[in-house]
């Protein structure tokens, strides 16, 4: 057992790295009991409520995200998230991660770009996808982090992470955002994922803590082809699928010039 950081509990290496060297769709690994209990406890506590989030964050309302607001600036952690944000970016964490997944050279983004807090409230959703494969500072994403951060989860509530098969025809894994567990998976072109619609009581929220970690160098196989992040609907969303994100597509092709611009 290593123990690599105060916050962070006892973790089994050897059994991780075969969890995750063995897991199907894609490689990925789930530890329950990640942090201190009385730590997680003390982050879950520190978060916002969704509107005090939206106020401050970056709010998501689309056909594929929704009700889904995302805290990136570290500015505005509060002291237990900024406590965890650092652990998730020392070098024994990082070393760790390397060890576990066999990628080496692993490095954090301090920045939090697309991770941090994530909540999200009654009726969000987020549809199956791929993420976004390299940067703006021309790193290539090859792990995604997530801590969740919800006591007494209830089943009926939704908000299950899904993994998907290549062909997004199976749900392969559904896992429920329960407190203090870390789910870890490759970044990579197979890596379909999702939110179930949560249908938690108007006074909650599913809270979370993503880090993404990236390497300079580009995972072998790379073919040279940057891409954002790619949706696909699941096999009951026909109406999804072949109507509301083709137009939505058309519709962010029209608006991205727009925005880059702007940001210019």
């Amino acid at each position: 057992m290593t123990r690599i950081h105060s916050v962070i509990g006892e973790l089994n290496e050897d059994e991780l790295r075969y969890e995750f060297e063995t897991a199907q769709p894609f490689p990925h690994l789930r530890i329950d009991g990640f942090l201190d209990p009385d730590f997680a406890r003390e982050v879950m506590r520190s978060y916002p409520g969704y509107g005090e989030a939206r106020a401050v964050g970056k709010r998501f309302f689309g056909v594929n995200e929704n009700n889904k607001v995302q805290v990136s600036d570290s500015d505005r952690f509060p002291a237990p998230v900024a406590t965890l944000a650092e652990a998730l970016l020392s070098q024994s964490w990082l070393e760790l991660l390397s060890r576990v997944t066999g990628i080496e050279h692993l490095v954090g983004d301090p920045t939090w770009q697309g991770g941090g807090m994530h909540l999200m409230s009654r009726g969000a959703h987020l549809d199956v996808h791929v993420d976004f494969n390299v940067t703006k500072q021309k790193l290539h994403r090859r792990l995604n982090v997530l801590v969740f951060l919800n006591e007494d989860w209830q089943p009926g509530w939704g908000g299950m992470l899904e993994l998907w098969n290549t062909e997004v025809s199976t749900c392969v894994h559904s896992i429920a955002p329960v407190l203090n567990r870390c789910v870890i998976f490759a970044t990579s072109e197979i890596s379909y994922h999702g939110v179930t619609k949560v249908a938690c009581p108007k006074d909650r929220a599913r809270c979370s803590f993503a880090g993404y970690y990236h390497t300079h160098a580009a995972p072998e196989g790379w073919d040279g082809t940057e891409h954002g992040t790619s949706f696909r609907a699941r096999p009951d969303e026909k109406l999804k699928g072949s109507v509301l994100m083709p137009l939505q597509d058309i519709a962010m092709k029209v608006l991205d010039p727009i925005r880059k611009r702007l940001d210019d």
